[in-house]
């Protein structure tokens, strides 16, 4: 009975969200966890690799590993919210309960982080998942577009032109980064504790906004749910075809989006820089990563990729605990209170410190999952998501 009514793990899932944790664990570390202090000189030949290692990175990865996050959350919700239709219950309220216990682990993971932390932009976006759960795919995939649109960019770009002494508002974001910069110099643990889960949190969120984070957050979840309720992920030859085409049409878009994002981020006008900017930003990184999911679930079909990336299966199932845990590791690395690493790491020698992070918890995930069914952060999230309840 238990085996009618869950949906069967998709390997293909797992694996994409331990790349997508990967990534953003190499980015941070080429971020040194958004502590950027680096060294003051270095030789020629390692500026000029530190360089293309910094380009090379943030062009594939930056911007694009949060997005597949953020996508595979809301397949996730898909998922969850299935498994519990096919009992008959709605699981709506009971995942308004887990994002409460998320914004526990997000409280968590920004205490060791000092620009805050995307786990609470995610608890609260979340609330869009609760209000979209009965819609109509068609509904849900509209909405998605044009949350993805950024329409509040547009907005501010329209009034601009009604009104030239238009401006954005001022949400400070740049003072309360400083102020979170002087403490995180400073070395002291517990004022760079509560700063982090106060000041950083706030910062996060405001600078969320001022990003247009908030509707592409959005945008990305609905976009997860509509896979997820199309089973896109699941391997059939028709879904291998609309990988394909999706493959091909953001293979095709990519390059003509960036190169207007390109020119407008040129623009004397920093309003435009920072709204039509923002947008095609977003546009130009959305398309990039579809790029690389389409690019995966196909290669994942071949057996020898599928080999090469297994490891990938163990880290996306502990995503939670490895997601945590790097920022824990990272803040004991590279800032003052820890080993205080940040001022002889370039970024080369920053990616061969996030690469052996990466290979030292997928060793971890590897033990434990011999051992346990889910990562130890994950068991707690599962068994206080189902408290007082018979799942």
């Amino acid at each position: 009975m238990e085996l009618s009514t869950k949906t069967p793990r998709i390997e293909v899932v797992d694996a994409l969200r331990g790349f997508a944790v990967m990534a953003i664990l190499l980015v941070h570390n080429l971020e040194h966890f958004i502590f950027p202090v680096y060294p003051e000189s270095s030789p020629e030949w390692l500026t000029i690799l530190d360089a293309g290692v910094f380009n090379a990175t943030f062009s594939l990865l930056a911007g694009k590993s949060y997005a597949i996050f953020a996508l595979l959350f809301g397949f996730t919700f898909y998922i969850q919210s299935h498994n519990q239709q096919l009992k008959g219950k709605d699981f709506g309220y009971r995942f308004l309960w887990r994002m409460i216990l998320l914004a526990g682990f997000a409280t968590l993971n920004a205490a060791f982080f000092p620009a805050g932390d995307v786990l609470l932009l995610f608890v609260v976006v979340s609330l869009v998942l609760f209000i979209v759960r009965k819609w109509s795919d068609k509904a849900i995939l509209i909405t998605a577009i044009l949350f993805s649109l950024q329409p509040i960019e547009w907005f501010h770009y329209i009034m601009s032109l009604f009104n030239p002494a238009y401006t954005l508002p001022d949400l400070n974001v740049g003072a309360m980064y400083a102020e979170v910069a002087e403490y995180t110099k400073a070395g002291n643990f517990w004022d760079f504790l509560i700063g982090n889960v106060t000041l950083g949190q706030k910062a996060s969120l405001f600078w969320a906004i001022g990003a247009g984070r908030f509707l592409q957050t959005a945008g990305l979840f609905l976009f997860g749910l509509y896979i997820g309720r199309k089973e896109l992920f699941v391997t059939t030859e028709s879904h291998l075809k609309f990988w394909m085409k999706a493959l091909i049409i953001a293979a095709i878009s990519f390059a003509p989006l960036y190169s207007l994002k390109e020119q407008i981020m040129q623009s004397d006008s920093s309003l435009i820089q920072q709204t039509v900017g923002t947008a095609f930003d977003m546009w130009q990184k959305f398309a990039f990563t579809i790029v690389l999911v389409a690019s995966f679930v196909l290669l994942y079909q071949k057996d020898q990729f599928k080999k090469t990336v297994s490891n990938l299966r163990f880290y996306g199932k502990m995503s939670l605990t490895n997601y945590i845990s790097q920022s824990i590791l990272g803040a004991i690395i590279y800032f003052p209170f820890g080993f205080y690493l940040a001022p002889y790491c370039g970024y080369t020698l920053s990616l061969i410190i996030g690469i052996i992070l990466f290979l030292a918890q997928v060793r971890f995930c590897k033990w434990w999952l011999s051992k346990h069914k889910q990562g130890p952060l994950e068991t707690i999230w599962h068994k206080w998501t189902w408290i007082g309840t018979k799942k």
